[in-house]
């Protein structure tokens, strides 16, 4: 417990820090640590501002940068659309469908598809730079790093292959892979410029050196992870495919704490405050967890289960839930401040930006909203 206190009391000290700027949402979960927070500040509504269609079914969650907005749908187009007003720029097209999120890092776009290939495009032409192929569908988004000791810009993703690629960022060239015993569908974490940490769907949490992808530890857990870790100051959080959510020791693999409510799955990856944990449930809720204890703060319940990895600002939770509604709701009571009813389900993150939310739709189409009044 000494240990415990001393971990979180740094994160007292310097917080949960969001790394992009406010008007960007480059990476779906906010930062390489994917702790899907901004400093952006949201209104108090949600008012619909331009719909864009992409096609009959939309997983990939959208991301922006320079203006941009990046999506990736089941017809196997990354579409690049204008955020002021919603009108393409260009597509580029795979040869399957594109369910993981894109990433955008100094002007190049990078994605995974079904078709097993990571792609990198030029963020403002959609000119192809490179692709590199794993041997299996990549279902989860693309992260960035530099390596400690080559300086190199690496681009680090998994595979339905078992394994973790990296790659060089400028020409997609293979640095190392990590085999794991099954899929890697969720992000691998980059944390303190080092390590990679990721579950799998072989019941283990990794922890990799991000220099030359050795394994510092391999933690065995209660279920299949299909979801994306977050990281800060020093402790780990995910929810599995079977009931729990857990927080554990980077450094050591120690488990923190179990919190395991009802007898559901998390497919939703957490975001994080100083104080708490958010993750959507499939028992329709939303969670917010005590970052130190473990313990329940609330509970938000929506009509339908929450996939959507939420996102936090300074005082409101952003998610979508598949009874059809983007949600907002409060940090410190769980209280919901707006909700807007698209009526089909919502499964992907929302780009988070100042007073705007971007959001995608399993109806295919993509939702900007404005959240202040014009009046």
């Amino acid at each position: 417990m000494i240990l415990l206190n001393l971990v979180f009391l740094s994160s007292f000290l310097f917080g949960v820090a969001p790394e992009n700027k406010t008007g960007d949402w480059p990476r779906h979960r906010g930062d390489s640590a994917l702790r899907g927070s901004t400093s952006a500040k949201i209104g108090n509504e949600l008012s619909l501002e331009w719909v864009f269609e992409a096609g009959d079914f939309l997983k990939s969650s959208v991301v922006v940068a320079d203006g941009i907005a990046y999506v990736g749908a089941d017809a196997g187009k990354l579409h690049a659309v204008d955020i002021m007003n919603g009108e393409e720029k260009w597509f580029f097209e795979s040869a399957m469908a594109i369910e993981a999120p894109p990433l955008v890092i100094d002007g190049v776009v990078y994605f995974g598809s079904t078709d097993g290939f990571l792609y990198a495009l030029n963020a403002q032409s959609g000119v192809l730079l490179w692709k590199y192929e794993t041997e299996g569908e990549i279902m989860g988004a693309p992260n960035q790093a530099h390596r400690p000791k080559s300086k190199d810009s690496v681009i680090i993703i998994g595979s339905y292959d078992n394994f973790v690629h990296c790659v060089d960022a400028k020409t997609g060239e293979l640095k190392w892979k990590f085999e794991t015993q099954n899929y890697v569908n969720g992000v691998p974490t980059i944390y303190d410029d080092r390590l990679v940490v990721f579950g799998g769907c072989d019941s283990m949490l990794y922890v990799l050196r991000l220099e030359d992808g050795k394994q510092m530890r391999a933690i065995e857990v209660e279920a299949p992870i299909a979801a994306s870790v977050a990281v800060a100051d020093g402790v780990g959080y995910v929810g599995n495919m079977d009931r729990s959510v857990m927080a554990f020791d980077v450094a050591n693999g120690n488990l923190v704490w179990n919190y395991s409510r009802k007898s559901f799955p998390y497919f939703s990856s957490p975001a994080l405050t100083d104080e708490s944990v958010f993750i959507g449930g499939r028992d329709k809720g939303l969670h917010a967890i005590d970052r130190v204890t473990g313990s329940q703060r609330w509970r938000f319940s929506a009509r339908g289960r929450v996939d959507c990895s939420p996102v936090v600002t300074k005082d409101k939770v952003i998610f979508g839930s598949m009874d059809g509604k983007l949600y907002m709701v409060s940090i410190e009571e769980g209280l919901e401040i707006a909700s807007y009813e698209i009526g089909e389900p919502i499964s992907s993150t929302p780009a988070v930006l100042s007073d705007k939310i971007i959001v995608g739709c399993e109806d295919g189409k993509v939702y900007s909203f404005i959240t202040n009044s014009k009046k």
